[in-house]
């Protein structure tokens, strides 16, 4: 199994970050710079979610993450699949975290955006797959 964010949401964000980089043409200096960076962060967040396809993928071994820094693996007897609900400023946020139960060093935090679905299905397939809740 694995698990991207949605193409339609990527090619949206690319869209958008084209649009604004085609208006920092047309305005003021500052403007551009403000409207400039706008399209760069988007631009970047686009390419971000093209080149780390597919962001979480399972395999017999255990979870594979994806990240700029490189794949993080953990195996299925050291994972731990949950999910962590907030609310702040009234909108409820829902995010998986992975941890590996033999290295405190790893904790891996993933949203809805970065899986391309509910992060509670993901750790639900997870958790059947063998990973501990």
């Amino acid at each position: 199994m694995q698990w991207s964010p949605q193409p339609g949401e990527t090619v949206a964000v690319a869209l958008a970050g084209l649009g604004l980089a085609l208006a920092a043409l047309v305005v003021d200096p500052v403007g551009r710079v403000l409207v400039g960076a706008a399209a760069v962060l988007l631009l970047a967040l686009a390419a971000r979610d093209a080149l780390l396809r597919p962001r979480l993928r399972t395999d017999a071994e255990g979870v594979t993450v994806r990240r700029l820094t490189g794949t993080v693996t953990i195996g299925w007897p050291a994972v731990r699949a949950r999910v962590r609900t907030q609310r702040r400023w009234g909108v409820q946020n829902r995010t998986l975290e992975l941890e590996d139960r033999t290295d405190d060093a790893v904790l891996l935090v993933l949203a809805r955006r970065d899986l391309g679905v509910d992060p509670a299905d993901v750790a639900e397939a997870l958790q059947a797959a063998g990973a501990a809740s």
